[in-house]
């Protein structure tokens, strides 16, 4: 069952947040890029020491404790969320049917 969730999260392209059970450590924000047997392999970014490093790590799903992944975000704070109104105009969903200025 897990490698078939696994497999559907490579398919969608999605950043992940995957839990090591042997190693009891979080790998943040990764791409699961192949599946291949009991082998995952993924990609990941960490920051040290002012440096960004990339990472590609291959990880036996039997190492696999947990996954998730982020669904929305909302921005914390007094920020006003944008409805149609603000939308561009360019952007905007024309109505299928306008009014009729019929009398």
């Amino acid at each position: 069952m897990l490698h078939r969730k696994i497999y559907q999260l490579c398919c969608d392209g999605r950043e992940v947040w995957i839990f090591l059970r042997d190693q009891q450590r979080w790998i943040e924000r990764a791409r699961i890029l192949d599946i291949e047997g009991d082998l995952v392999t993924v990609r990941y970014e960490t920051e040290e020491d002012e440096e960004i490093c990339s990472w590609e790590e291959m990880i036996r799903l039997e190492s696999i404790g947990s996954v998730m992944q982020r669904l929305a975000t909302v921005p914390r704070g007094d920020v006003e969320p944008l409805v149609s109104e603000d939308c561009p105009e360019a952007e905007r969903i024309r109505d299928r049917y306008p009014e009729s200025n019929a009398d």
